[in-house]
This record gives structure tokens, C-alpha cells and sequence, in this order.
């Protein structure tokens, strides 16, 4: 096995979580003209460290050359911003936020959360390395730096006079290569009477649902409570309550104080504890036999495609999410088993996926060929989704949706 070092406590790796051949980079969406080019692939090998528990991946790629042209927008899912609308609505009232507050949001994206932080006359400050994401946002007044977060960044903010009562950061600690940078630089941003939420998904429905696709190159990192605890304290920081969420098919919301805030610690952070010790969260031997369990659920995957093939029946797919990209290549998917997929991000359309070089269309290229199943490749947006599609079981269509099991609904 190479020798890899744990992100977070540097002890060398040795237990095997997954390990799911080579793969591109699963944003690395590639130009017609570019498709007969080699793709550079890397070992997807998850590994679990023996000390702290992180489940994690090397990293392959700089930073830079992954986000600074990121092709994700938050604003594109309907069901993404009633989350965050809710979420800005409840946060206004928990931290007591007014007109002299500010709120600051790491990886901000297209401005999805902290308009409606705008909205309520909040002051508002994204931090969003992506480009072209800070740039939507800006075009709406929220005013964005363009940059990675860490140390710097937040003793720069300082230093600017910024003391936000709340600081947000969504789904960016697992895409972090150096977590004890990014999380020293919260403590130096976070006021001792402020506090900091992080959404991010949970390894226990990893796990649990056989989520393999969630696995993927720019996202680095997969944490228990248990580790997201150790992270913290090691910077002086501590979760006092936790919420589970159903997003991305299971994720946790943590609430982080200064370790020294006179913050109690929830009834729901001990409960969950428990859950996650009698999961063998905390023993990565327990961990052995997902890799089974991952291959079985491949030949689920391949057999229906290849059922419906040998049927006369068409497969279409809808999304070009990353996770999808994990799904197609794990599972030797072809155009001869799903031609091409449809995505509503103008920004991905007439691009191809990553190594299986399916064409990305609109929408409507799906409801004009009709075909008789449409797979589900962003399933946690399932609901939204299907609705959206309405018009699909007007011919007598199909979904299907690969997670937590193969489901077909008509």
C-alpha cells in the first residue's frame, strides 16, 4: 500500500475504507474538441486513520486547479435554497442577529445563503475561491472575496475590524486539504460571543446507505462526530449542539463556540455519540466489509443497465452532480447504456463527464427523446427532481434512483 499521512494528526494511514479503482477528477467536465484526449486518473482509495478516525483521500490536485474554475452553482437547486432560506430565517432568531451584525460565510458560491441574510437587512461578507461563482454573486450586491480561507485570510479580516456573529460555512470542510489551517483560521475569526455552523455530510449514512458515490477526488475528507470533535478541541474550539439534516443523504449541522463560551452542550450531541459507538464509527476494523457491500451494490447498478438494454429500453440521465461521475466510472457505465444526461447549469451543458464522456444537454433534449427510465444522478434532490419532470409519466417513464437502494418509481 503507498504511504499516505493523515491529514489532521499526520499518523500513517493503514486501514482501507474503499477503495474504488481510478478515476478523473470527478469536476474535470471536458469540451467536445477535448474528447479523444487522455485524461489524467488517480487512485480513489479511501483510507481510515487508526488514531482520530478520518476518513480521507490523498490529494492529487492543488486547490486552485479544482476550484478557481469550479462549474457548481448553489442557485440552481430549488430545494438548496428553501434550505438555506429556512436556515438564514431560524438563524436570525437563535443568534439574536440584527442590523449591527454581520455574517460571514466561507465558500459562499453564488451568494445562495447570504441573500436572504441581505434580505433581513443583515451585513453580509462571502469568502469563495471560485470564480464564477463569486462573480454571480456579486452581480447580486453581496459583496465576496476571491480567495481560500484560512489563517491569513481570517487575521487579515481582523485586522479589518470584522467580528461577525455568525460565520457559515456549508459543505467546504471536507473539500479542505489542510483542515487545521482552515479551522485555526475560524478561531481567529470567531468572537468569543459569536458562534460558527457547518453543515457537512455525516459517515454514519455514508456508511449506512452504501454511499459510495459521495466518495470523489476534490472531496478530501468524511468525518464522525467523534473526529469533528477532536478537530475542534485541537483549536481551541467546541460543538455545543448538532442537528441532523436529511441533505446530501444524511448530514449533521454543527454549532461551534470558543471553548471557553459559556455555551452548555446539547442533549443531542451525547445521543448521537452513542449512535455512532454502537455503529463501530469508532473502530475503522469495523469498517472491512464495505468494500463488499460497495461491489454489490456496482452489479445492482450495471445489471439493471444492462437489463434494459438487452430489453429495447432507453436510459437517460439527469444531473452532472460529482457524485454521479464516482457512480458512471465505478460502474463502467457507456453511451451505450446511457447516451447522455441532462442538466439545468448552462454552465455544464454541451461539456462531457469525466471519463465516460457522456454529453451534457438542457433538459428539454431528455423530454424530447422520451425515454423509458430516467436515472436520478444527484438522488438527494430526487423529490425536486421528479417533480420537475412531471411530463416524463405522461409517456409512461420511469425513474430511477441509485440510493440508499436501486429504486425504480413509476
Amino acid at each position: 500500500m503507498d504511504r499516505h499521512r493523515c491529514r489532521f494528526c499526520t499518523r500513517e494511514l493503514d486501514e482501507t475504507f474503499v477503495d474504488l479503482g481510478l478515476s478523473p477528477l470527478a469536476n474535470s467536465y471536458l469540451p467536445p474538441d477535448r474528447a479523444d484526449a487522455t485524461e489524467p486518473t488517480y487512485p480513489l482509495h479511501a483510507r481510515a486513520c487508526g488514531a482520530c478516525g478520518l476518513v480521507q483521500l490523498p490529494q492529487f490536485e492543488p486547490a486552485a486547479n479544482i476550484f478557481d474554475q469550479y462549474l457548481y452553482y448553489s442557485s440552481y437547486s430549488e430545494s438548496w435554497l428553501l434550505h438555506a432560506e429556512s436556515y438564514a430565517a431560524e438563524m436570525i432568531v437563535r443568534a439574536k442577529l440584527g442590523a449591527a451584525s454581520e455574517v460571514i460565510e466561507i465558500a459562499s458560491n453564488d451568494g445562495y445563503l447570504l441573500q436572504y441574510f441581505q434580505r433581513a437587512g443583515i451585513r453580509a461578507l462571502g469568502i469563495e475561491p471560485a470564480s464564477g461563482p463569486a462573480a454571480a454573486a456579486i452581480a447580486k450586491g453581496i459583496p465576496t472575496r476571491t480567495c481560500y480561507f484560512g489563517r491569513d485570510v481570517a487575521t487579515a479580516l481582523r485586522a479589518e475590524g470584522h467580528r461577525p456573529e455568525l460565520i457559515v460555512a456549508n459543505n467546504v470542510l471536507p473539500h479542505v486539504p489542510d483542515i487545521n489551517d482552515f479551522v485555526a483560521g475560524l478561531r481567529i475569526l470567531l468572537p468569543e460571543t459569536g458562534r460558527a455552523t457547518l453543515e457537512l455530510p455525516h459517515l454514519l449514512h455514508l456508511i449506512g446507505a452504501i454511499q459510495f458515490d459521495t466518495i470523489y477526488h476534490e472531496h478530501l475528507s468524511y468525518f464522525s462526530l467523534a473526529t469533528l470533535e477532536r478537530v475542534f478541541r485541537a483549536h481551541a474550539l467546541r460543538i455545543f449542539d448538532v442537528d441532523e439534516l436529511p441533505t446530501h443523504g444524511g448530514s449533521l449541522r454543527l454549532h461551534i463556540c470558543s471553548e471557553t463560551a459559556p455555551r452548555s452542550a446539547s442533549l443531542a450531541i451525547e445521543s448521537l455519540r452513542r449512535r455512532e459507538t454502537l455503529a463501530g464509527l469508532d473502530r475503522p476494523a469495523s469498517y472491512r466489509d464495505f468494500q463488499a457491500k460497495v461491489a454489490a451494490k456496482r452489479e445492482t447498478i450495471r445489471d439493471f443497465l444492462v437489463a434494459a438494454r438487452r430489453a429495447g429500453r432507453t436510459v437517460l440521465a439527469y444531473g452532472a452532480p460529482a457524485k454521479g461521475n464516482t457512480l458512471l466510472n465505478y460502474c463502467d457505465v457507456t453511451r451505450e447504456l446511457i447516451p447522455f444526461t441532462v442538466d439545468r447549469n448552462p454552465h455544464k451543458q454541451g461539456l462531457l463527464l469525466p471519463g465516460t464522456h457522456l454529453p451534457i444537454r438542457d433538459p428539454a433534449a431528455l423530454i424530447a427523446a422520451r425515454p423509458d427510465y430516467v436515472f436520478v444522478l444527484p438522488w438527494n434532490l430526487k423529490d425536486e427532481i421528479i417533480a420537475q419532470l412531471a411530463e416524463v409519466r405522461a409517456w409512461g417513464g420511469q425513474f430511477v434512483v441509485p440510493a440508499p437502494d436501486l429504486t425504480i418509481i413509476s
